[in-house]
């Protein structure tokens, strides 16, 4: 009887020091306690970080005239604004980078006042190469509103033709317009063979064809 007793001790004590060696794996098995205040200074680190990602992104593309619509687009070209740059008289086309002739810039005037006085709409050219650009300062220059385009021509990241446009031009030309003229005239392969004067003078004919169109489901669905 002592020794089924004796036995009895031990399974059971055996039994225990197993269930407390289970208990002991399995808590040493769970990962560590998390830290909330740690948690929290990652979340705000994180966010941060993000958060400056996209300004930084943003605001580069602004700087560069990446196609946006309406007046807001031409007022955020933070962290870029050299008013030193603008021509001292007013002028329609700013050819920073000299990428125009004397003739050809000349021409493009004339055509750009021809297009205000048939439409209304008032169509700017800044060519540059980014960041030698006057950036914010032209929109007190040109006086930019609702019925601006302002078209840049930047060869910087690839495509050389890039866009501005007001609202009110936003809701008479389709937005796909202005990709199928970056498309046609602004990739790289074309401003390279033909030249960064060619790419622009392209431009401004297409823009201006498309302006004069009547206005309808139709009208600018072909770039010339």
């Amino acid at each position: 009887m002592a020794i089924a007793l004796r036995s009895s001790i031990v399974v059971l004590y055996t039994h225990q020091a197993q269930n407390k060696k289970n208990q002991i794996l399995r808590v040493s098995s769970l990962p560590p306690p998390i830290n909330a205040s740690i948690v929290q200074q990652n979340h705000v680190r994180f966010n941060g970080f993000v958060q400056k990602s996209l300004s930084l992104a943003f605001s580069t593309a602004l700087a560069l005239g990446i196609s946006l619509s309406g007046v807001q687009s031409v007022e955020a070209l933070v962290g870029v604004n050299k008013p030193e740059m603008l021509p001292k008289e007013f002028t329609t086309v700013i050819d920073i980078a000299g990428f125009l002739s004397a003739g050809q810039e000349k021409r493009l005037i004339q055509l750009i006042e021809d297009l205000e006085k048939d439409t209304g709409y008032k169509l700017r050219i800044l060519a540059q190469n980014y960041p030698d650009t006057p950036g914010l300062a032209i929109k007190d220059f040109w006086q930019v509103d609702d019925r601006t385009i302002v078209f840049v021509a930047d060869p910087t990241f690839g495509n050389i033709l890039n866009f501005n446009v007001g609202s009110l031009v936003d809701l008479e030309v389709p937005r796909n317009f202005w990709s199928r003229i970056s498309g046609k005239y602004g990739n790289m392969f074309y401003w390279k063979e033909k030249g960064e004067d060619a790419s622009i003078e392209a431009a401004v004919k297409a823009i201006s064809y498309c302006l004069k169109e009547p206005v309808g489901p139709n009208n600018c669905s072909e770039v010339l």
